[in-house]
């Protein structure tokens, strides 16, 4: 079972999408967690709205601040805009996703982006190996 840590800015939009996104194509075969570098108070009341559509309820996710002990418990760290304040922890597999933040965006390109994350974790979740950790 392999270990995905997303982190973006504020854990609010992105890395809460692909959390839960990855959780579900993954199918119990791994496991994710999110965190931000400067975590919001709340998950983005659009994020929220857009993954309600595909009945994922983050309306109780709490965003929280990255740890070096998360990044260094993960197989892989997938970025999203949180630049050089992502820790790096050597021998670790990085994968930087060039999305934008949601925040503050229309509903319709928040699900662009909800879809695309969606076609990317499924990606991820089919090549990661079942047996690493």
């Amino acid at each position: 079972m392999a270990r995905v840590l997303f982190v973006c800015l504020h854990n609010a939009g992105r890395s809460q999408m692909s959390t839960a996104l990855f959780e579900r194509a993954a199918g119990g075969r791994h496991q994710a967690e999110s965190a931000g570098t400067a975590p919001a108070e709340r998950v983005h009341p659009e994020v929220v709205e857009a993954m309600r559509e595909l009945d994922i309820d983050l309306e109780g996710a709490q965003p929280k601040r990255i740890t070096r002990e998360m990044a260094e418990a993960a197989d892989v760290v997938v970025t999203m805009g949180c630049g050089d304040e992502c820790p790096y922890v050597p021998g670790k597999r990085y994968i930087d996703w060039d999305l934008p933040d949601p925040k503050g965006l229309p509903l319709a390109e928040v699900r662009a982006i909800r879809d695309d994350i969606a076609r990317r974790v499924e990606e991820l979740a089919a090549e990661l190996p079942e047996g690493e950790s």
